[in-house]
């Protein structure tokens, strides 16, 4: 009987009523529909963001602190600041590729895990990411107007630059050429000295800490790689010294097999490992693709330099559409540069890999 009233009652109503009601229930229904339950697709696959944020720049949370307070507080060039990118992309492939080895039990005695630990090191003394106020930093490979000696921490670098300098033996590309080969020696002797600290405080580890005799001989083996990763590193520096007093003094050869800093290294590291002449002529092919892709790096370098520079004075102009043109230019050079300087590097670990092999298997 009550169910015949509520007929009765709707059958009443106008038509206009009647409708205006049953979109009413519709357009309520429809939220429900479309977000569904904990169940729903919506809610277990969320779409991805459409912009990557910039605390997601790496993988590694504590490689993404590291960048952001290089972003925001060091007030690094645009230039190091995409060095910095490549390092911390370098540092995050190998710390993951070490992870996958420790699961599998392959690094028993901690000796790739300590590698890692001084790589990172090296990164943050290098852009001033240590906390010492007094570390140097190096802002980009170009040229500058002013007093450049001091950049160079050595005496005898800057009596050796001052020397080239004023010799007139160079032209403006050949200064800029034997400025980068100075400052990759420096970066050299930076990463020795923080190397044997490390090694300084490993020993005094080892020294103090009673360990059972099985475990203290893999300690002793694994100082004694760290000595002779030492002595290497010794050995290359007071190389790269020789190099660049003859150079200073005589100026360049036109007879140069390469120009490139880091590939004069490699080649003479190839050169005295006893290789076979047909490895040895691979492996000059190779460089010489490897000097090209560098210098294709340093291009984007200069360009993005170019670019901050005109950034900044579209700034200064207050002119939004200029500002916008810029801002979206430097934006594509910032990513090229970054991911050309990853590429680099990564091909360069590859390559002192190899050599390394070389050598060792000689010993």
């Amino acid at each position: 009987m009550a169910s015949r009233k509520v007929l009765l009652g709707v059958r009443g109503l106008p038509v206009l009523l009647l409708l205006l009601l049953l979109l009413l229930l519709f357009l309520g229904a429809r939220p429900a529909a479309s977000h569904g339950g904990k169940y729903s697709r919506e809610k277990n696959q969320p779409e991805p963001p459409l912009k990557r944020e910039t605390g997601e720049e790496f993988r590694m949370e504590k490689l993404n602190q590291l960048w952001e307070k290089a972003r925001r507080q060091l007030h690094l060039a645009p230039v190091k600041l995409a060095e910095l990118h490549a390092d911390l992309k370098m540092q995050e492939r190998d710390e993951l590729a070490w992870k996958k080895l420790k699961v599998e039990g392959l690094d028993e005695d901690g000796e790739k895990e300590a590698r890692l630990r001084r790589n990172l090191n090296v990164i943050l003394a290098k852009y001033g990411l240590d906390g010492k106020k007094d570390t140097p930093q190096v802002e980009s490979n170009s040229l500058r107007d002013g007093s450049q000696e001091d950049a160079l921490d050595d005496p005898r670098l800057e009596k050796l630059w001052h020397k080239a300098k004023t010799s007139g033996k160079f032209s403006s590309e050949e200064l800029d050429r034997l400025w980068r080969e100075f400052m990759h020696h420096k970066e050299k002797v930076q990463e020795y000295n923080l190397l044997l600290e490390t090694l300084r405080r490993a020993e005094d580890i080892h020294e103090n800490v009673v360990s059972p005799s099985d475990l203290s001989a893999i300690k002793g083996e694994v100082l004694h790689s760290r000595h002779a990763e030492l002595k290497e590193r010794m050995r290359s520096i007071n190389q790269g010294l020789g190099r660049l007093r003859q150079v200073s003094h005589q100026g360049y050869d036109a007879q140069t097999e390469f120009e490139e800093p880091r590939v004069i290294d490699l080649w003479d590291l190839a050169k005295s490992a006893n290789l076979t002449e047909k490895e040895l002529e691979s492996f000059r092919e190779e460089l010489k693709h490897f000097e090209a892709k560098i210098e294709k790096h340093n291009h984007y370098q200069k360009q993005l330099e170019i670019s901050h520079e005109k950034l900044r004075h579209a700034e200064s102009t207050g002119d939004g559409e200029r500002l916008s043109r810029s801002r979206e230019k430097h934006a594509l050079l910032e990513g090229r540069t970054k991911e050309l300087g990853y590429t680099v590097k990564k091909h360069l670990q590859d390559l002192s890999s190899r050599i390394s092999r070389a050598r060792h298997n000689e010993l």
